[in-house]
């Protein structure tokens, strides 16, 4: 295999492959790109098995060539060597010639560098044809679940099921859910009525896919039983869905609430963020206090001290109540409804809470509140 190929575009194609190359990997060939050419271009590999990415170089880009002098073929390269090597290369071209299938010489007109490879047969077999339920998003639709639900999805893997998304179509609608038990994000969609599945997908995993889709307008998402494949302009991602099955949070919003708080969102974040400092010794819980009289938010530190701040702006309704909450998650979900005024709905002092924007009934965040005595 040989080509010399425009360096800023195999750079871009290295990167995106190896964000699923593993730093420690328990099969060694896994920390290596799979690299091919063949008539279509050029496909550049990378899996730890839980995800694979697999992205496209075409010879020609509206009628700018990429490619010139190549020689179809297939080899293994040590991913993250020849990234960085591409990297550091200052020319605007870059020729890969894989001699004796052992070694890939890559050069510029002042640099080369002889890398050992591998026989790209010794790769393992992955499947990356779509199957099962199909369904296409638009980039904002799919930027939208992401960004308003997976930060609420666990990061720990004793319980696996907390880490994915659930992503349940019925009826015209998709919804997206996360949580890590001490709260809960929500999102919906409508779709096409007769599109119908549920599948658990790695939370981080739909970030990474949101990541890599910069410049491209839709994703088509396809589900099967173990796999979701997500397909964009030139990339192709898979990730294995979590096992089992996802926890039941259709009864975690509340029917009736009891007291309702609208407050400016801005004004909110920054009084959590200024009290919070004061919170060293509780773990960022701070208080929210309301009433006829005021609503406050405020933290205390045996160590340090205590800290107070009144809200200018508000709207209360209901009789006095004090709730002790984890400040980072009332944080993010309001950066992740992105609203101008944000509206509270309370049960009562230990029930868990609703954060939503009152004009996108879309979105909902629930919070568990912290027991502080």
């Amino acid at each position: 295999m040989k080509f010399t190929i425009n360096r800023e575009e195999f750079l871009k194609g290295l990167n995106i492959a190896s964000r699923a190359v593993a730093n420690k990997v328990a099969v060694a060939v896994l920390a290596n790109l799979k690299i091919e050419l063949d008539e279509r271009g050029l496909f550049i590999t990378g899996s730890n098995y839980d995800l694979t990415i697999r992205t496209f170089i075409p010879y020609k880009s509206e009628a700018k060539e990429i490619m010139r002098n190549y020689k179809e073929g297939a080899t293994l390269i040590n991913g993250r060597i020849i990234t960085e090597i591409v990297r550091k290369m200052d020319a605007e071209e870059v020729t890969l010639d894989v001699i004796d299938s052992t070694i890939a010489v890559i050069s510029d007109t002042h640099f080369e560098s002889r890398l050992n490879c591998v026989k790209p047969e010794e790769y393992p077999d992955i499947d990356l044809e779509p199957t099962g339920t199909e369904i296409k998003l638009t980039k904002d639709a799919f930027s939208s679940i992401v960004s308003q639900t997976a930060f609420a999805a666990s990061i720990k893997e004793q319980r696996p099921i907390l880490t994915a998304m659930n992503l349940e179509a019925d009826s015209g609608s998709l919804v997206a859910t996360t949580t890590d038990s001490a709260r809960m994000a929500r999102k919906v969609l409508k779709i096409a009525e007769n599109i119908r599945f549920v599948a658990n997908v790695p939370a981080k995993m739909m970030v990474e896919v949101d990541r890599l889709m910069e410049g491209t307008a839709a994703v088509s998402v396809s589900l099967s039983d173990k796999k979701a494949l997500f397909t964009l302009d030139r990339t192709i991602i898979a990730t294995r869905l979590v096992a089992g099955d996802y926890p039941n949070t259709k009864n975690i919003i509340p029917r009736s609430c009891n007291y309702f708080l609208e407050v400016n969102a801005s004004e909110l974040a920054k009084a959590i963020d200024r009290t919070t400092i004061l919170s060293i010794d509780r773990e960022n819980v701070v208080d929210l206090s309301m009433s006829e009289f005021g609503v406050e938010i405020s933290a205390k530190s045996s160590q340090v001290g205590s800290a107070v701040e009144k809200l200018e702006t508000y709207k209360f309704e209901g009789q006095s109540l004090k709730i002790s909450f984890n400040s980072e998650f009332v944080l993010s979900a309001i950066r992740a409804l992105n609203c101008e005024d944000v509206t509270f709905e309370f049960v009562g002092e230990m029930k868990p809470f609703v954060v939503r924007n009152a004009s996108d009934d879309s979105v909902i965040q629930i919070v568990t509140p912290v027991r502080t005595y």
